[in-house]
């Protein structure tokens, strides 16, 4: 049962916006393009609109039915959620703890990295950031801010952890205004903001024209030939299918835990399957049309289709700080193009995080029976101690391997585990029934196999390939150096122990709970 008032949301609009802005983050604009560059092209979005309309749209079907279910019972995390659905197996709400423990292992790192964005937004208005010329100037800026090195650019972490300390808060603050003063109101003006912000800066690549008179083949039709004409032959590598299903999950935020806390505060006869697919399209919007028309092309533009592959290749480090800069100072009025850049990154970026956020808060809350205030102080004190190792140690591999856990384990792992109770433990019958109450969209009947049989066999098949090609060797650090390895096993233990503290708290709590109702019967008794 719940201990207060549950939120809702003040508009359908309202949630739609903020799922939505929980899935458009930092990925929709420099993972995808990347991703969609180095395998295939063109050929890439088959893959990937399969693994849409397969594994993302059910997923997102299954999360937001279960979502409205567990809010109706008082309950807006997994654990409560799963126990409500098979309260006979004790295990299942200990499951569970994964949606709580997942997004906010991916918050103390993710947060960290949204405010570069933030920080660079700055540098770029100001123009401190053309302070550095070329790649290995570039390189160096970014080196000197994370506290990599010292240089001529930074000496200490101290505008790091400025600019951190202004992004903590301002996440924080609107995870304390609550879901309808703090989130959803977020939601309503940074979601329009970043589609037109994206929009000119795509207008601005689509229109450069040819950068270099000498090279007319870097045009603007080629370079989105370059991002879209499909080499069909990448088909048949299975690693292309392995990407483009971890993109969909990466860009729709399915398999967290969020989209569970965001539908439990829709009432019982409000719509999620037309709400959820709205969601899901808005975002595939903002990846493929907006996402895929800034990066790469920008990038074949001013360095060749080999270039744009490098770039591609570098990562989303180097894609997204040090290339994108070095295009804008190519162009005019580019400090300000940087600027707009760097500022859509970090508004994507925080409406991703206040999503990461609020599953522990919603835990507190439904679970543990504390007040919205002091919810957000304990996990605002716990959350800031849990980011600093990742600040400090980054050089060493710490948010690689928290990385490795959110976002490549608990992710699959949790999608798997929520399917199968949906569709096989509770009922695929039931489920649907569920999913179609209050619909205003009549999901094809398809969809129904497709949850129960389809889904599941896809996830299982990603977690055995996965788990060959990489769990081991991430396992046993083949790839860290030695020094690193202390490191990492740090991170290991500040997962595994907050996972522990998670386990304890739901223990405690239906102790207690079972405890109270031991009471109320004895004393109705006598």
């Amino acid at each position: 049962m719940a201990h207060h008032d549950r939120e809702h949301w003040g508009s359908r609009l309202g949630v739609i916006l903020a799922v939505a802005g929980s899935a458009v983050g930092l990925g929709n604009f420099l993972r995808f393009p990347a991703k969609a560059t180095l395998n295939g092209g063109g050929a890439f979005m088959i893959p990937y609109f399969v693994a849409f309309l397969l594994l993302g749209i059910p997923l997102m079907w299954v999360e937001w039915t279960l979502g409205r279910m567990g809010g109706i019972r008082g309950h807006g995390t997994a654990p409560g959620m799963f126990d409500a659905l098979d309260g006979r197996h004790r295990a299942a709400k200990y499951l569970g703890t994964i949606g709580v423990l997942g997004p906010f292992v991916i918050l103390i790192y993710y947060m960290y990295v949204e405010s570069w964005t933030l920080a660079y937004a700055f540098f770029s208005f100001t123009g401190d950031l053309f302070k550095a010329s070329g790649q290995d100037g570039m390189k160096a800026f970014l080196s000197g801010y994370q506290g990599i090195i010292d240089n001529e650019f930074f000496t200490s972490l101290t505008p790091a952890l400025l600019f951190f300390a202004l992004t903590f808060l301002a996440n924080f603050y609107f995870i304390y205004r609550g879901v309808q003063g703090g989130i959803e109101r977020l939601s309503r003006w940074a979601m329009p903001t970043l589609v037109v912000i994206a929009a000119l800066l795509a207008i601005r690549v689509l229109t450069l024209g040819t950068p270099d008179a000498n090279h007319p083949e870097l045009s603007v039709s080629n370079a989105l030939g370059f991002m879209w004409n499909p080499d069909l032959r990448s088909l048949g590598n299975a690693q292309v299918w392995l990407e483009a299903a971890g993109q969909i999950f990466f860009t729709l935020s399915v398999g967290i835990g969020v989209i569970l806390t965001y539908a439990s505060y829709l009432k019982r006869d409000d719509d999620v399957a037309l709400s959820g697919l709205t969601a899901a399209s808005t975002n595939e919007f903002c990846e493929v049309i907006l996402g895929g028309s800034i990066v790469i092309p920008a990038a074949f533009l001013f360095f060749g289709a080999m270039g744009a592959r490098e770039v591609a290749a570098s990562g989303t480090f180097n894609l997204g700080f040090v290339t994108m800069p070095l295009i804008f100072a190519k162009i005019p009025l580019g400090a300000l193009f940087s600027g707009l850049w760097f500022l859509l990154l970090f508004i994507a970026g925080i409406t991703s995080s206040v999503s990461l956020i609020q599953p522990a808060i919603s835990f507190l809350e439904d679970e543990v029976g504390m007040g919205r205030k002091k919810a957000t102080i304990v996990l605002g004190v716990v959350s800031f101690a849990a980011c600093l190792p990742g600040i400090f140690f980054l050089g060493h591999g710490f948010v690689d391997e928290l990385d490795f856990w959110g976002v490549s384990v608990f992710l699959v792992v949790f999608a798997t585990i929520e399917v199968i109770l949906f569709a096989w433990v509770y009922g695929i019958d039931r489920a649907w029934e569920d999913l179609m109450q209050g619909a205003r969209l009549r999901v094809p009947l398809v969809f129904k196999h497709v949850i129960k049989y389809v889904t599941p066999l896809y996830l299982f098949t990603l977690l055995g390939v996965w788990s060959y090609q990489q769990f081991w060797p991430m396992i046993t650090m083949k790839a860290v150096a030695i020094p690193d390895r202390p490191y990492v096993w740090g991170a290991r233990a500040l997962v595994f122990g907050m996972w522990a503290i998670i386990a304890l708290l739901v223990w405690w709590t239906w102790r207690r709970r079972r405890l109270e109702v031991s009471e109320t019967k004895e004393g109705g008794t006598t």
